[in-house]
């Protein structure tokens, strides 16, 4: 007599075998995750929500003061706040999905040894969860941005390429994903790595142009360097979108999507073939 089995877990053969009709499946998971993830930010928490429009408030106002008024660094005309606020407001959700993703090993260490589901479901629930912070600080961008246009501020001057958004957000998406399977997958092995995530979080982030127009660096080694940094064309298109201040270039925006796809495409080859046996490393 033939048994019939609803699910039929097999070894992977190699490290390409990966099953994403497997990992549609588990969706309502996914989802449970994603809650999961949002209801432990809010708990126990007076202000919720309201915490992820503090934050860029503070940091915009502290890049205010240094950049601006100490180090009087340029920002292309544009208002300061403006200026500073478009540029964290992108970059936190880069930082946020590489922070969390970078974690899921460690952190997931007893579910994953004793619950069978698809591995890569945890990473994606981070990226995802990520986006409702990214939402809720992109609509007090917005509110910002209205304010300025409203007024009349001549410097600040829309285009068409603002339809650029939802690319721009998968890219960052894509690279704070694949930079922390990469690195979750290694941390497995050599956890003196984690002591070096925020400081390498920083120091990419003083390579892009987030608090600095890439107008202002001359040319020579360094904007070769900060040129390529795949994360660049993303900021710069951001900002040349809602401000009309930056650089924007198909070619250099072809050259982070060729980027984000090969990295992401080699942090799940990676993750997958680590989380065969990651159980006797962790």
């Amino acid at each position: 007599m033939t048994e019939n089995y609803d699910l039929i877990i097999r070894p992977k053969r190699h490290a390409f075998d990966i099953n994403f009709k497997e990992i549609w499946q588990y969706r309502d998971l996914l989802y449970m995750f994603v809650k999961r993830d949002v209801i432990t930010i809010y708990k126990q928490t007076v202000l919720g929500p309201i915490w992820f429009v503090v934050q860029p408030i503070l940091t915009t106002a502290i890049y205010i003061l240094v950049f601006g008024n100490i180090a009087k660094i340029s920002t292309d005309g544009v208002p300061g706040a403006l200026f500073y606020l478009a540029g964290v407001t992108l970059w936190n959700y880069f930082a946020e999905s590489f922070n969390t993703t970078s974690k899921t090993f460690k952190d997931n260490a007893d579910i994953f040894g004793k619950v069978y589901f698809p591995r890569l479901i945890m990473p994606f629930a981070k990226v995802s969860s990520g986006l409702i912070k990214f939402g809720i600080q992109f609509m007090f961008f917005l509110a910002v941005y209205a304010y300025y246009l409203i007024s009349g501020n001549a410097s600040v001057q829309p285009n068409i390429y603002i339809l650029l958004l939802p690319l721009l957000v998968l890219l960052m998406a894509m690279f704070g994903l694949g930079a922390g399977l990469i690195f979750t997958s290694l941390t497995t092995k050599y956890r003196d790595l984690t002591f070096l995530l925020q400081f390498g979080v920083q120091l990419l982030m003083y390579a892009t142009p987030v608090i600095y127009p890439l107008s202002t660096i001359p040319d020579g080694k360094l904007k070769m360097l900060i040129l390529a940094n795949p994360i660049t064309p993303l900021m710069e298109t951001f900002k040349y979108a809602f401000l009309g201040a930056g650089h924007f270039s198909w070619m250099s925006l072809g050259y982070s999507v060729a980027f984000a796809t090969i990295l992401l495409t080699a942090g799940i080859v990676v993750f997958h073939k680590t989380e065969r046996n990651f159980i006797d490393t962790v």
